[in-house]
């Protein structure tokens, strides 16, 4: 969503793989494995733990350190799940109750990946939602992930199986679709697109039956429907689809079907020397003035290999001070996000001596894996016209990394 706003990202050298879904907009097919950078392996001493360490959202207040290690212990036995080594696969659990989210430790990577298996699983009246840390460096299978009997997934993987739905009314919650769906057939995976993960419906979902049989009669069914005011736009989602499937007449000016990121093509022959990197940071990493100086170096250290870099600018968000908003807070929150979005915060700008050292930046970094976000890039000559302006960016600044900037 980023990389279209800006406008920027239809110029040659664009990227060379697609938005992952968990980092951007959920549900998008997620790239194919890529070189790793800088927290990836052997950039970061701590990957061997965090590669045994499964990030779990949404935790209501009975989950608990204890009830949680228990459940996973007791389910992963049951199903034979895991390595099967004597003992239990739960090392440590750690819950955050003010941010509804927990960490649980396993005691190997293998039993690790085995458990996001179960991703989707209802535990104490709700499903879990499980992902690798954000700073997970590690590969990922190209395997097929396990299915549990009676477990929805949350993560809809690309595949040739994989099925996009548009035109939901927006007022339908993940049950209600879930339940029209599963008329076709259990389903394996399931995952209604809200804005910023947990906001209102966008009204499209991506989806995937158990057995595979039923994708293309679901398809043919669904497609045409009658929903409350609108019509359903269902097709295959992946890349690689089934050709000759007909679009419906009047179905597109109602939803936007997200698309891949163009591929790169030739940048050798330009004068952009500004390489600009979108889904490389997020707001989290920039608040603290230690990490976002550690970040800062090793960002550098890494642009610094393909030639000389001139300047380096993240630009960091307005520090909230939520004791002041009142009454009035989700206003202010709002205003504070545009006043980031402005500033430029979420994008990174490398600028290099030469354009060529730029052109093999991009060339080598489009597509790497940046504490598990797949980088998006392309090129910005001097003279680009951008939001916010590049003098504004580029303007200057002490050496020491600049503080947060007050409300």
């Amino acid at each position: 969503m980023q990389a279209k706003q800006t406008g920027l990202f239809n110029l040659p050298g664009a990227n060379r793989t697609q938005i992952p879904p968990i980092l951007a907009i959920p549900g998008l097919p997620p790239p194919l494995p890529v070189q790793s950078f800088g927290m990836g392996i052997g950039g970061n001493p701590n990957l061997s733990r965090q590669s045994r360490r499964l990030y779990i959202g949404s935790i209501t207040p009975d989950i608990n350190e204890q009830n949680l290690a228990d459940f996973f212990n007791s389910k992963m036995k049951e199903m034979s799940i895991g390595t099967g080594a004597p003992g239990n696969p739960v090392l440590a659990v750690q819950c955050n109750y003010e941010k509804n989210y927990a960490f649980v430790e396993f005691r190997s990577a293998e039993d690790a990946t085995a458990a996001m298996a179960f991703d989707g699983i209802i535990f104490l009246n709700g499903p879990l939602k499980i992902r690798r840390p954000k700073d997970y460096g590690g590969p990922e299978s190209i395997a097929p992930m396990m299915h549990v009997p009676g477990v929805v997934s949350t993560n809809v993987p690309d595949s040739i199986n994989k099925i996009f739905v548009g035109g939901l009314p927006t007022y339908l919650n993940e049950e209600q679709v879930m339940e029209l769906l599963k008329s076709f057939g259990e389903l394996k995976a399931f995952n209604l697109v809200r804005e910023n993960g947990n906001g209102p419906s966008k009204g499209f979902a991506f989806f995937e039956y158990v057995d595979t049989g039923v994708t293309d009669v679901a398809i043919q069914s669904l497609s045409g429907m009658e929903l409350g005011d609108k019509y359903l736009v269902v097709q295959r989602a992946s890349v690689g689809a089934k050709p000759g499937q007909s679009p419906i007449p009047g179905m597109y000016d109602q939803v936007e079907i997200p698309k891949p990121i163009l591929p790169a093509t030739d940048v050798d022959n330009t004068d952009a020397r500004i390489l600009l990197m979108l889904n490389m940071v997020v707001t989290e990493d920039l608040t603290d003035d230690q990490d976002y100086a550690d970040l800062f170096e090793d960002i550098k250290e890494e642009c610094s290999k393909y030639g000389v870099v001139e300047d380096l600018r993240i630009p960091r968000p307005v520090k909230r001070d939520k004791g002041k908003w009142g009454e009035s807070g989700h206003d202010s929150a709002i205003a504070a996000q545009r006043i980031d979005e402005a500033s430029g915060v979420g994008r990174v700008y490398v600028k290099y001596r030469e354009s060529y050292s730029a052109a093999q930046a991009l060339k080598a970094l489009a597509g790497r894996s940046f504490a598990g976000r797949s980088i998006i890039a392309t090129l910005l000559s001097d003279d680009s016209q951008t939001t916010p302006p590049l003098n504004l960016i580029f303007a200057p600044q002490p050496e020491a990394p600049p503080p947060l900037p007050q409300d």
